[in-house]
């Protein structure tokens, strides 16, 4: 037991609550910043295994912090070791389906279905990334391993949506945002379906998916006011309607961004032929 017990001692290491935009959050920030760098700089044209084997990976790393996660919720070792699994941090949120997907998209080869997977991963899941990274006040705690493995889960989600719409594996199309979307239904049908089962079933813990519970007290901070007043089911076409949009204004801009760079590189080209031009002897130039 002394093992088991030591091992829990150390994944519940406390440290200082991580302040938002303090040092341990800018510290990840730039992590993964600097990874989605050279995800996009080592990134070899043409390579669609490439991008798979990468998307799998980090996959396999936030399935592997989000055991650890569990195990840290549900173990005590304060008087032995006991197990209470807390239903409150099962892993169906809205920011733990990356990892899922994620899983399957390098699982799958290139096809229908893996490129709808890569759409969410793009769109939906940086927006999931974005929102965590940049408000992060309810995710960090006073342990150390809780505080890492949420960082690397939210901002692995920002560099991986890079990559993939960087390197083209996602194509900047509008109906891009329709392959995306019906990932996110499925995955939103699901949270519907496990919130209704373990209330059903008469689970007296709090157990609300997505955060969509009609059985549970509204809580993300917009649609907890649409949930008060709008009723359910018609609520959560206005969730889903709103994250959709998110997610297609983050296609939007990927696309516009792209625009900017190809029309700055024809610019730059059409300078150097310029100079080039204006160098030569004139006898050449009217050749």
């Amino acid at each position: 037991m002394n093992f088991w017990q030591n091992l829990l001692k150390i994944l519940n290491s406390q440290m200082e609550t991580p302040q938002a935009w303090g040092w341990f959050h800018l510290l990840f920030w730039g992590l993964s910043i600097l990874f989605a760098v050279l995800l996009c700089v080592f990134h070899k044209k043409e390579s669609p295994d490439r991008v798979r084997k990468v998307v799998f990976s980090v996959a396999i790393t936030v399935i592997i912090l989000e055991i650890y996660k569990q195990i840290n919720y549900s173990f005590s070792y304060e008087n032995g070791i006991t197990f209470d699994y807390q239903w409150y941090a099962f892993p169906w949120q809205f920011c733990s389906t990356p990892m899922y997907v994620g899983l399957l998209a390098g699982i799958f080869k290139k096809g229908k279905f893996h490129d709808a997977l890569c759409a969410f991963l793009a769109t939906y899941a940086m927006f999931a990334g974005l929102c965590v990274m940049i408000y992060p006040n309810d995710i960090y705690t006073t342990t150390i391993g809780i505080n890492i493995q949420t960082s690397i889960c939210h901002g692995s989600m920002i560099s991986v949506a890079i990559y993939l719409l960087y390197s083209g594996h996602v194509k900047l199309q509008h109906k891009t945002i329709l392959k995306a979307m019906s990932v996110f239904a499925c995955a939103m049908g699901i949270a519907m379906l496990l919130n209704e089962i373990t209330y059903r079933c008469g689970l007296e813990e709090t157990f609300n998916m997505f955060y969509i519970s009609p059985h549970h007290p509204p809580h993300l901070p917009v649609y907890s006011s649409i949930q008060a007043v709008v009723p359910f089911p018609l609520c959560t076409v206005i969730y889903f309607a709103a994250f959709s949009l998110v997610a297609y204004l983050i296609l939007l801009a990927a696309m516009g961004i792209k625009k900017i760079a190809l029309f700055i590189q024809s610019k730059s080209q059409k300078n150097s032929a310029s100079k080039k031009l204006e160098v030569l002897p004139a006898e050449e130039q009217n050749v």
